[in-house]
């Protein structure tokens, strides 16, 4: 057989300037296939790009058509004031990252910084060093005048904080909204997402503070993960958003979410894993795939190579594989770490988790966790104060939210604390001079103390009281009278009586109690009573008087007169002749916590929610605000001894000079 492939091609000498020409035109042909497929493959990829590059110009110009946020960006190199003292409360943290070759640990009292060998080496201070609010989330990045990495720090109230390495600066938008983040996703370009608890998602490039787009303005944003062309937005109520090509797509449990609360987002590559409170939802190119750890709380995620770890509330850490089959019923590897589990950090290829008490480090051989940040020395046993008063043994008495009392020795070295059945949400404490007993208001009863400080006695329904909940107590001549959401009981040498709506009570729900010369001031949640003798005389509201606000949180007597803290409207004043007056500048749309006020003759303090001390000078007959040195703006409990005034947060606790507050 010829093989054709080899035979020599005979051509007459005539034809062969006609061959020449028509391997010419085959070149020529070729050449021209290869350029216009060149072409092809150039215009593709300069399509591609320029989708990109449209996708992005679109979201900058959608951003540009957003109204601005106005916003002040301040430096925070302020002198400390010399006449506040912090008492000092356990650390408690919110989240933690490597930067600049130190772990950093943030939490509602400040900032804390660690080097390599997990020893402290500086801390940051809310209220000191920083604004007085709580830190949220941090993240490491660049800005559009940035030079070099920064830290940046998401706060409660407070807006964003950058730090460099050696200063901080504040960048507070106008708007109250705003100022309360949620999350901070620094993306490529140098710009950062702002997550927030009620104003959606935001964009800040350095100068300029914009909605990031109208539909997701009003979400409550909890977590968000992926990059400036494509990332995911967790909320509180509404699922997962997906941003990409300049659209929003929603997921939410018809999707196969497993809840509508999303607590935490990891992305790696094409894969995007949503936690929940239900379990962990994987999407995969933008689509739902699966459900990873159905029934836990995945309150933090970390992808880690072919596996992904979850941490939970309660439940310690989930190691799962990603190649697993998904229709196996295997358990996912649980790791014992008795506390909530807020983040995964991976420093020099090892493996850690943050907790609110302390830094946990993976154990390979012991296959646990292992404790190498802890939440340092104090001296109080929490920082949510509620209840604050001396006793004649000049101790310091401090109520805690959830954690019982403390009672302070008077050198401020020693603390006792109690805390049981009983003694465990604390409302309010008055010290009885009479009999050198302190009175403890609790959630579970009155709790009585002697002078020891012994827990000799607790009242509630068994002993002839409404209710068990109790929120306010005053002494009276012959006896005490108790507030609690069910009414008013009147304590004396005959026995108990209760008084409540029935016989003519404003409202059940009685807050606040003040008595003098035989008349007793009831604040409830409908207005204000005034009670002689047992009976009620009469009762003011907003629709009978100049009562702003029928809420009513605290009461205390000046001269004549009363101050009322209401929970709206700020403070009024109810003069002896029965009329009520505003002031101009501490009557306003703010709230006066429960019994957070306090009059030690010269002064009249009050202590709101998210809006610091407000204290009123007698003298001057004015009102002043106090916010520096606060660790946090909502101010719950105030108690004055000697030449001190201690002032309780749900943050910590600060004592301050009387001279320091008469220089302002």
């Amino acid at each position: 057989m010829t093989d054709w492939k080899c035979r020599p091609l005979l051509v007459a000498p005539g034809d062969q300037r006609a061959l020449k020409r028509t391997k010419i035109l085959l070149q020529k042909r070729w050449l021209a296939t290869l350029v216009a497929l060149g072409f092809l493959a150039v215009a593709f990829a300069a399509s591609a790009f320029w989708q990109a590059s449209q996708t992005l110009h679109r979201a900058r110009l959608q951003a540009a058509a957003e109204p601005e946020i106005p916003l002040s960006v301040i430096k925070l190199d302020r002198q400390l004031p010399a006449g506040i003292d912090t008492i000092s409360s356990p650390a408690v943290f919110n989240d933690a990252i490597e930067f600049q070759g130190n772990l950093y640990l943030a939490g509602p009292e400040g900032l804390h910084v660690f080097g390599p060998d997990a020893r402290e080496i500086a801390r940051y201070r809310t209220g000191m060093e920083l604004p007085p609010h709580p830190l949220t989330q941090l993240a490491t990045g660049f800005l559009t005048d940035s030079s070099q990495p920064e830290l940046f720090i998401a706060t409660r109230g407070g807006g964003l904080l950058t730090f460099n390495g050696r200063t901080f600066s504040q960048i507070l938008p106008s708007s109250a909204t705003c100022r309360d983040l949620t999350a901070v996703l620094p993306l490529a370009n140098r710009h950062l997402l702002l997550g927030t608890a009620k104003n959606g998602l935001l964009i800040y490039d350095s100068k300029q503070l914009r909605v990031f787009q109208p539909k997701l303005a009003d979400i409550r944003v909890t977590a968000l993960a992926g990059t400036a062309t494509d990332f995911w937005i967790g909320t509180m109520k509404r699922g997962v958003l997906h941003w990409h090509a300049g659209q929003v797509d929603h997921f939410g449990e018809a999707e196969g979410l497993p809840d509508p609360q999303v607590l935490s987002l990891a992305a790696s590559g094409d894969a995007v894993y949503v936690g929940t409170p239900m379990g962990v939802a994987q999407f995969v190119d933008g689509r739902f795939n699966r459900v990873l750890a159905k029934g836990y709380i995945a309150r933090s995620l970390f992808v880690n190579g072919e596996k992904i770890d979850v941490g939970t509330i309660d439940e310690g850490t989930l190691e799962i594989p990603l190649r697993a089959d998904p229709s196996s019923s295997t358990r996912p590897a649980l790791r014992d770490l008795n506390s909530e589990v807020l983040r995964f950090l991976d420093v020099d290829s090892r493996l850690m988790a943050l907790a609110k008490n302390g830094l946990y480090q993976l154990d390979q051989n012991a296959g646990g966790w292992k404790r190498v940040i802890g939440q340092g020395e104090s001296l109080l046993t929490d920082s949510n104060v509620s209840a604050l008063d001396f006793d004649s043994l000049d101790r310091l008495w401090i109520g805690y939210f959830d954690r019982g009392l403390d009672f302070l020795s008077p050198d401020g070295r020693r603390v006792t604390h109690v805390e049981d059945e009983h003694v465990f949400c604390v409302n309010r404490i008055v010290y009885n001079r009479e009999n050198s007993q302190t009175l403890v208001a609790t959630a579970n009863g009155l709790a009585l103390f002697d002078s020891a400080g012994r827990e000799r006695q607790v009242l509630g329904r068994a002993e002839g009281l409404i209710s068990n909940h109790i929120t306010d107590v005053v002494l009276e001549k012959d006896g005490m009278t108790v507030a609690t959401p069910a009414g008013i009981t009147m304590v004396d040498a005959s026995g108990a009586r209760s008084l409540y709506a029935f016989q003519g009570l404003v409202s059940n729900h009685v807050y606040a109690l003040a008595a003098s010369d035989g008349r007793l001031l009831a604040g409830t949640l409908g207005g204000l009573s005034i009670l002689q003798n047992g009976q009620v005389l009469t009762n003011f509201t907003t629709t009978n008087s100049g009562l702003k606000r029928n809420w009513i949180t605290a009461i205390v007597g000046v001269a004549s007169d009363w101050f009322v803290g209401t929970y709206g409207a700020g403070v009024l004043r109810f003069d002896s002749t029965g009329h009520w007056q505003t002031f101009d500048d501490a009557t306003g749309l703010f709230e006066v916590n429960p019994n957070a006020m306090l009059h030690d003759g010269n002064f009249v303090y009050a202590g709101t929610r998210g809006h610091g001390l407000l204290i009123y000078d007698r003298t001057r007959g004015r009102w002043s605000w106090l916010t520096d040195g606060l660790p946090s703006m909502n101010v719950t409990a105030i108690a004055v001894h000697g030449d001190s005034v201690y002032v309780g947060t749900d943050n910590g606790l600060v004592r301050i000079s009387r001279e320091y507050l008469a220089s302002r």
